[in-house]
């Protein structure tokens, strides 16, 4: 592949110049407006600035550079050479390949001046997908590019089920360091998080599986006085699952509950949903929930939210150390992007991903493969 950069005053004249030297063939990686400074520095002139990217001529035209060919350099991505003594040759037709896939690379990863037909058609249907899913452009475009490495390395040989695989294969990369999964040694957990996120109904379900499955002594604390109705509805559940509840409505009572279930295995506090945009509600769940270093603290968000709105959330507890994010109604959603975006952005995994209403059913226990098959899953739908 050759890849080349063309400079000319108008978009028709820059195109002329790369059908002379590289055909009709030739896929555009990048187009955008530079300045040329003029005389005395004065007068910027306008010029546009193309990459263009062509199939090299077939092994046979061309003069060896190497016993090595093409196809079997292709089939093997030249990304990971070794320095020292074991290093390939790049100064013929492999180390010049190598330069130009490195190139192609770097461009496509660049921020400024992207284009959505900068892609083979393959990877341009992946990155529009991935924005679809309202992933981030600059992480879609990180990995569409890094698609494009191996769709040229593997020889444009490709088909939707290996693209797939591409796909899995980049996205757990970006998530496998993180910590997935509920729990298992923890005594007090609480859940935080705005109103209307399903809070109660959570709380409800991972002691519902505490009980049912891992057949642990559990209790319950709530501090949302502010909803009578959330108060009544943790008190059925806690009746249905035959757990002891107590209600706090100040630290005192927070001490008082807490001292009085430390003989229990795990106790899980629910807290006032608010307004997260409220400053004073952060000082208040200090002020009442007694945050130890032991316990762990997860954040309950909707996945039906805008991408900025769960950063502002977030970013609103983030005096607090949060451990892991539980995902709400993602049975009410068909883009998972914005789990994706946060996670990433903040290094935070995630616990487990509730998809309705019934206790103690619609709750999954997180872990990398079904988060990542989440989002990727929807691809079969395009």
């Amino acid at each position: 592949m050759k890849v080349k950069k063309f400079t000319a005053s108008t978009m028709p004249d820059a195109m002329k110049q790369v059908r002379k030297e590289m055909g009709k063939n030739a896929v555009i990686l990048n187009s955008r407006v530079v300045h040329k400074r003029g005389f005395l520095g004065i007068f910027r002139k306008k010029n546009i600035e193309v990459i263009a990217a062509t199939d090299p001529s077939p092994l046979k035209d061309r003069k060896p550079a190497s016993s090595r060919n093409i196809a079997a350099f292709e089939t093997n991505p030249p990304t990971r050479y070794r320095t020292g003594t074991g290093r390939k040759d790049e100064s013929g037709m492999e180390g010049q390949i190598l330069k130009e896939i490195k190139e192609l690379k770097q461009f496509l990863n660049e921020k400024k001046g992207y284009s959505e037909d900068l892609y083979p058609a393959p990877i341009r249907n992946v990155y529009h997908y991935l924005i679809d899913q309202e992933v981030q452009k600059e992480k879609a475009a990180k990995i569409a590019g890094n698609l494009v490495e191996k769709y040229y390395a593997n020889g444009k040989a490709i088909d939707k089920k290996r693209l797939k695989e591409w796909l899995h294969d980049e996205l757990m990369e970006y998530v496998a360091p993180l910590p997935f999964g509920r729990t298992t040694n923890k005594k007090v957990i609480h859940l935080l998080g705005p109103t209307g996120v399903g809070k109660t109904t959570t709380i409800a379900k991972i002691a519902a599986e505490a009980v049912l499955k891992d057949k642990k002594q559990v209790a319950l604390i709530t501090t949302d006085t502010y909803r009578i109705a959330a108060v009544e509805q943790l008190k059925t559940y806690a009746k249905i699952l035959n757990v002891p509840i107590e209600v706090a409505y100040n630290r005192k009572d927070f001490e008082k509950a807490r001292n009085q279930f430390r003989h229990y295995d795990l106790i899980l506090v629910d807290t006032a949903g608010r307004n997260y945009l409220d400053p004073k509600y952060i000082q208040q769940v200090k002020e009442i929930n007694q945050f130890q270093p032991d316990d762990e603290i997860h954040i309950v968000l909707s996945v039906t939210s805008k991408s900025r709105d769960l950063e502002k959330i977030f970013n609103q507890f983030s005096d607090l150390p949060i451990h892991k994010i539980i995902f709400t109604k993602i049975d009410e959603t068909s883009q998972y992007g914005v789990m994706f975006n946060l996670i990433t952005d903040k290094q935070v995994g995630v616990a487990y991903l509730t998809n309705g209403q019934d206790v103690p059913d619609d709750i999954i226990e997180a872990n990398q493969e079904n988060f990542v098959s989440t989002l990727v899953g929807e691809l079969d739908n395009e």
